[in-house]
């Protein structure tokens, strides 16, 4: 029972780091609340600058891919307890982040910026709508699921682990990753766009649609219906005119 609470434990303060790594990328990513944000003084050339930020977004990008292969966690489980897999994999992916975020570097320069209140108050808001849309989207195909916390607690109550149906609730009929959307909106959504912001967003954009093909390809290998729900429903842009809803959209646990 004591290896059972450890693990819950651990499990819970594995997402502890997250949230509250989610909520600086909030601030860092704005510019606001937080010490240090993607702007602001350049204290180094620009070179460096460059392949540093570079180096990072690689860093967390190799981590965030390789640890969620199903080949990857069968080698791993066989030194972390399989119900703390994916808390350990939440906690290594926000020590991935907190480095990007102590080690970032300002780049200077202004690639364009909004000078109407009116247009700087509306991308404010689709900033903020983009983080919303992440958290939304987690709940909707089971946000603690996502993060760890359903394993190590079932775990903890003596409850063998199910895989969760797969299911295609209110977002995920318009759009595949409506997930990817909230980022690609939030990392977007800049007033005043620097250097340093393009290639924050050009390089996360380009990590997401890599990402997009891994996921779904280990998808089609987990759910056979999965090969008919892309076929049915677009990837990141709702169509403007919706489909009559498919089949495969009947099962939405």
């Amino acid at each position: 029972m004591l290896g059972r609470i450890t693990i819950l434990l651990y499990g819970v303060a594995s997402y502890a780091v997250f949230f509250a790594t989610f909520l600086y990328a909030v601030g860092f990513v704005g510019n606001f609340w937080v010490p240090k944000t993607i702007d602001g003084t350049p204290s180094v050339p620009l070179a460096q600058a460059l392949l540093t930020n570079l180096a990072l977004l690689s860093l967390f990008a190799v981590q965030h891919s390789v640890m969620a292969r199903p080949a990857f966690k069968r080698w791993w489980t066989r030194f972390v307890p399989e119900p703390a897999e994916r808390s350990t994999y939440v906690l290594f992916s926000s020590v991935a982040l907190i480095a990007l975020f102590a080690l970032w570097e300002p780049m200077g320069g202004v690639v364009w910026s909004l000078e109407s209140p009116v247009a700087r108050a509306l991308v404010h808001a689709v900033y903020a709508a983009g983080w919303l849309l992440i958290l939304v989207a987690t709940f909707l195909i089971n946000h603690f699921d996502l993060f760890g916390l359903r394993q190590v607690w079932l775990h903890a109550r003596g409850v063998a682990y199910q895989p969760l149906r797969f299911g295609t609730p209110w977002l995920y009929r318009h759009v595949r990753h409506p997930l990817y959307v909230g980022w690609l909106l939030a990392f977007w959504a800049a007033p005043t766009m620097s250097a340093a912001h393009l290639v924050f967003a050009l390089t996360t954009t380009a990590y997401i649609l890599v990402a997009i093909q891994f996921e779904e390809r280990d998808l089609v290998a987990a759910h056979p219906e999965y090969a008919g729900y892309q076929r049915d429903v677009p990837m990141l842009v709702p169509r403007l005119v919706p489909k009559e809803a498919p089949a495969s959209m009947a099962e939405t646990g």
